[in-house]
């Protein structure tokens, strides 16, 4: 097996290392995108000082390392301060510590909030200029920052074409491309990010115009006062700007803090502009703009590369916000069509013409019996391995080669937050009702703790393809499609609810935001296809077979030995009290840990028929087919869930299935005897 090198580019950015990473920029830029991208289910809403809008914040890990990403309110502009923005900016510099200056505020900071250690400005393409006025405004905070370039593929519509390579170099800091609603480009944007932590990547200082840094000289002389710096704890030439070009916060905080400097400030601003040809705001405020306007000039063109369009159609189907669906349908379609079609055929061309073979052997010797469990549980794992996890897998790498599966994931990721789960967990869901063994096996790939141990429980609840067929052949047969449908909502109801549930008792593990990458399209390779296949199959393989084949002996020596009638009587508790059932039936329950589709062959077995109606009434039918839909997963799922989770969650999911499975029974027992009886 081939293990992965991941270089380390420095000390990890986790815990007390963690970054404080704020999404800023104007309304309408994408922020909330990009934040739903790369969020948890987990996400904090919190106020700024307790007025404005709420920031949202949680943790995400980037690679091996680990940020806290903040979503702050849009702020538009720091010209002319407005009261929504000026909040923005006091969180920006201070966080929760404010200066002496701010101290008397009558809204004070409401919660722990540390003041943002890189800034990812959040910049519309499409209109590029304007941002650019944010960005030189937002360089004057002295710290590190990143720009995300977002809605490119607009920009690209309209004829406009960014050479970010340029902007990048000219700003001194990481310009990403992003197609937030799609996912592209957040996983090289946060990355980004946490580089500009490690290396301190400020943005490079844009030259102002020479006639305005002369005419700022005794205004910047003014307030160069080592009380006023601890005062305000405000970068220099951020307070310079701001009490030369705005009569608002910081020079009202100025004459309510340093009367008497108030008239030598008054004196620099009026000395400063005798030398211009307008107001010193109104000359600040055009400079920022003329630069603006140059840098957008030199880095922007109509003439630039285009996305192929054939890449350009598949993203429209696969990841646009609005027929993205259409694509993940697509996706569930073709698994579901693997599931019902070829694996199915498969296993009437394997297994079940081994199985055929093996019921003709009945052997009446204890080491005939032996020997004939052996070959039950080696036919039970070709019945697993050819028909379901071979193809099953090889589908799920070879949607991941593609870049599909990762576009299906970043749709559906949003969905799946609200059990608690990342999108990444969509397919192994899908092939778990084909069989829950690979689908458990590809969780375990794709996730880790929490995460890893809630897609598990969650899973061993799918129905795969031998509890479908149960109840496909009783449930169509005497409850009907309403009968079956009904059965099929239960069980999405009870995953969906119990990932809710068990999200909420992980609440202390706090779940973190996974970005989930957008690769570029690609043809899948037959030979890595295969590998893959291999090494996820592998250790399943050999950790499932020891488990059949004991399972199976023992089982067979049971019934050899007559110890049926012992079961039975022994889970009367179950089958009768609670469940109303004919005891005979503790068998078929029992043997179902082997293979669920056993419980079928032997519950006409146990009542001597195959017409059970006049044996079992509807309730009894739908009693039993809950029961068998939630009881405890068959011995190959236990098997695996051991390598994914280890023995206590395996045995805790074990005693969770068995614990539904008697509630839901026992409700739908009860339910369907009282609708019964009226």
């Amino acid at each position: 097996m081939q293990t992965a090198t991941i270089p380390l580019r420095g000390p990890l950015l986790r815990g007390a290392r963690r970054p404080r990473v704020a999404l800023v920029g104007r309304r309408r830029t994408g922020k909330g995108s990009i934040f739903q991208a790369a969020a948890s289910p987990s996400v904090q809403h919190e106020r700024l000082a307790g007025v404005g809008a709420a920031y949202k914040e949680c943790l995400v890990d980037v690679g091996l390392d680990q940020i806290s990403l903040v979503d702050l309110p849009g702020i538009e502009t720091l010209h002319h301060l407005r009261e929504h923005d000026r909040v923005v900016l006091m969180y920006l510099l201070w966080g929760d510590r404010w200066p002496a200056i701010a101290r008397h505020e009558s809204e004070q900071p409401a919660a722990a909030f540390s003041a943002p250690d890189v800034l990812i400005q959040v910049v519309d393409a499409t209109m590029l200029e304007r941002d650019l006025e944010l960005t030189l405004e937002l360089s004057l905070l002295g710290r590190p920052m990143v720009i995300a370039l977002n809605r490119m593929d607009e920009a690209s519509a309209k004829g406009i074409f960014i050479n970010t390579q340029t902007l990048s170099k000219k700003l001194g800091i990481p310009v990403i491309p992003t197609v937030a609603h799609m996912g592209k480009g957040i996983h090289a944007l946060f990355a980004a990010a946490v580089q500009a932590a490690r290396e301190r990547l400020c943005p490079l200082p844009q030259p102002v115009n020479p006639h305005l840094i002369d005419s700022l000289r005794e205004l910047s002389a003014t307030i160069s006062r080592p009380e006023v710096t601890e005062a305000f704890q405000v970068p220099h030439p951020l307070l310079l700007y701001q009490l030369a070009e705005n009569d608002d916060y910081f020079l009202n905080e100025l004459t309510c803090h340093f009367p008497a400097l108030l008239p030598a400030v008054t004196s620099a601003r009026a000395a400063a502009e005798r030398g211009l040809p307008r107001s010193l705001s109104e000359e600040i405020h055009a400079d920022r703009h003329h630069r603006a306007a140059l840098l957008f000039e030199s880095v922007s063109s109509p003439i630039g590369l285009e996305e192929k369009g054939w890449q350009r159609w598949l993203d429209e189907l696969f990841l646009h916000p609005r027929w993205g669906l259409i694509g993940t349908l697509a996706v569930f379609a073709l698994v579901l069509f693997f599931t019902f079609e070829v694996s199915t055929f498969l296993d009437a061309m394997t297994s079940a013409k081994l199985v055929a073979w093996s019921d003709q052997w009945q052997p009446v010797s204890a080491v005939g019996i032996v020997a004939k469990a052996v070959a039950d549980g080696l036919i039970g794992l070709i019945g697993i391995v050819v028909p379901y996890m071979i193809p099953l897998v090889l589908l799920l790498v070879a949607l991941e080669e593609s870049g599909i599966m990762h576009r299906v994931a970043f749709v559906v990721d949003r969905g799946f937050h609200h059990i608690g789960l990342h999108g990444g967990i969509a397919v192994p869901f899908l092939v778990g009702l084909g069989c829950n063994v690979p689908a458990i096996s590809a969780a375990a790939a794709i996730t880790s703790g929490r995460d890893r141990v809630i897609a598990t429980w969650l899973i061993a609840f799918v129905p795969c393809s031998a509890r479908s067929a149960i109840i496909l052949a009783l449930g169509g047969k005497y409850l009907g499609g309403f009968g079956v449908f009904g059965i099929f909502a239960l069980t999405l109801l009870l995953i969906a609810a119990l990932g809710k549930l068990l999200s909420t008792r992980f609440a202390k593990a706090t779940a973190h935001g996974m970005i989930q990458e957008i690769p570029p399209y690609a043809l899948p390779v037959w030979s890595s296809m295969l590998r893959k296949t291999g090494e996820r199959t592998r250790d399943i393989v050999t950790i499932v077979t020891p488990l059949l084949i004991i399972g199976s002996i023992i089982l067979a020596l049971l019934h050899y030995w007559g110890a049926d009638a012992f079961i039975n009587v022994a889970l009367t508790p179950v089958t009768g009290w609670w469940l109303g059932l004919p005891i005979v039936l503790g068998v078929p329950i029992l043997f179902g840990v082997l293979r669920k589709e056993l419980s079928l062959l032997m519950i006409y077995q146990a009542l001597g028929t195959q017409d059970i109606v006049p044996l079992l009434d509807w309730v009894q039918i739908a009693t039993f087919l809950i029961f068998i839909t939630f009881y405890v997963p068959c011995v190959s799922t236990f098997a695996v869930m051991l390598r994914a989770v280890g023995r206590r969650d395996a045995l805790l999911s074990v005693a969770l299935s068995v614990g539904i499975a008697l509630l839901a029974a026992g409700f739908v027992r009860g339910a369907l005897g009282a609708i019964n009886a009226l």
